[in-house]
């Protein structure tokens, strides 16, 4: 939880982002690296945050994972969050917001299949689209159930 608290006070505005753009463009292709850079900067720096903390424990980890890892929030970029939505919808356990109707809960319950759909129409990697598609919900896959593990942590 307080690692989602931090989160949540550093993407108050996109100003006080910091993505590793340069990092991400050499680990994407440019089909993807075309999705990413749509993003929002706070979900850009998530998105690599979380890919080197990754990288850095899985040293083993292949490229689709670290690439899913970066593009894992990508589906929430179909649509702008005031600062004021961004936080509220923050703040909604992940489990509880398919019970709720607002349009920006009902993108954060949803951006996992809607990243996988946006990254397959852009000729993304296969796999890497099927890990975004499953982060939020790993199954068996034990690649997506990384993934899962390290954007909680953050």
């Amino acid at each position: 939880m307080l690692g989602k608290l931090k989160r949540l006070a550093r993407s108050i505005t996109p100003d006080q982002a910091t993505p590793e753009d340069h990092w991400a463009s050499r680990v994407l292709t440019p089909e993807e690296f075309s999705v990413y850079i749509q993003m929002d900067p706070r979900d850009r720096e998530h998105g690599t945050r979380v890919a080197r903390t990754l990288q850095a424990d899985h040293p083993e980890a292949d490229v689709e994972l670290i690439a899913a890892a970066i593009l894992h929030d990508c589906g929430k970029s179909i649509r702008p969050y005031s600062v004021v939505e961004r936080v509220m919808v923050g703040l909604v356990p992940y489990r509880f917001s398919k019970y709720i109707q607002t349009e920006g809960v009902k993108v954060r319950f949803s951006h996992p299949e809607l990243g996988a759909e946006m990254l397959t129409t852009a000729g993304a990697r296969r796999n890497v689209a099927e890990l975004v598609r499953l982060h939020h919900h790993p199954e068996a896959n034990p690649r997506a159930a990384l993934l899962y593990q390290y954007d909680h942590l953050e």
